[in-house]
């Protein structure tokens, strides 16, 4: 994969510019030239003006040099000095430079430094895609709702009073109309929670679901009665009524 990029060329020679942009095009042809600088200030302006990935800066131009340059840009785009003396090497790095190409310029070495700034923008974007990545997951991503607190207790309606029946005396839900029905020990009651609503409020090890309009206490079954269709009815203790399952829930009483 051949990285595209762009890049600003600061140099205050203009024939120094001219012969660099047509290495440039025959080592790197991806490239584009973006903009030209012939000082630091405009190479520091022409940088942040075009957000481009590398800027080739002359090391010696008036103004502002290209060391004081690539000082206020460190960080913001990837460096590479140009400059007549291999002194100014030792410096360059100090700056974080990627490379320094010497001049006069040689073909071989600006193809060596176009391999090095390839490698760099390959890893780069490849990190960028993948925390692009990891946000594109994490917001889908939700955290699991907090469970619902269990209920200890039923406030229910009897007739026309309002009465509190310990979940331990529940032996069933039952769907009716509008409502859902209570089957307490002693007591017949209504409340206005939907079954749907009710069920993560129960104790799953002892309440369970056996008909999408119904929930039994197994603790209130006394007996569970296999019917012709595979279905089972289920008789609540001390005569308070039976209550049938769906197919898709007899296995909940099939014997292994």
């Amino acid at each position: 994969m051949t990285p595209t990029c762009t890049a600003v060329i600061a140099d205050d020679e203009p024939w120094l510019r001219a012969d660099l942009r047509e290495q440039l095009a025959i080592s790197w042809p991806e490239l584009t030239i973006v903009a030209e600088a012939t000082d630091g200030i405009e190479a520091v302006h022409a940088v942040q003006r075009t957000g481009c990935d590398v800027v080739f800066l002359d090391v010696q131009m008036p103004r502002m040099t290209g060391l004081d340059a690539a000082a206020q840009l460190k960080g913001a785009v990837d460096i590479v000095f140009l400059t007549a003396y291999d002194q100014y090497a030792l410096n360059a790095f100090t700056h974080r430079a990627v490379d320094y190409l010497l001049k006069p310029l040689d073909p071989e070495r600006i193809a060596d430094t176009v391999a090095r700034l390839r490698v760099r923008l390959l890893e780069r974007r490849f990190a960028s895609d993948v925390a692009r990545q990891l946000r594109e997951i994490a917001s889908t991503v939700r955290a699991p709702a907090a469970a619902a607190p269990r209920q200890d207790w039923i406030k229910a309606v009897v007739g026309t009073a309002t009465r509190l029946i310990p979940m331990a005396d529940v032996m069933a839900f039952r769907a009716v109309t509008g409502y859902t029905e209570v089957l307490a020990n002693d007591v017949d009651a209504l409340i206005r929670t939907p079954l749907r609503d009710l069920l993560p409020r129960l104790d799953p090890a002892v309440f369970v679901q056996v008909h999408r309009n119904a929930i039994v206490n197994l603790n209130a079954v006394a007996v569970a009665r296999k019917l012709p269709d595979g279905r089972y009815a289920i008789d609540l203790r001390n005569g308070r009524g039976s209550i049938e399952t769906s197919r898709s829930r007899a296995g909940l009483f099939r014997e292994d």
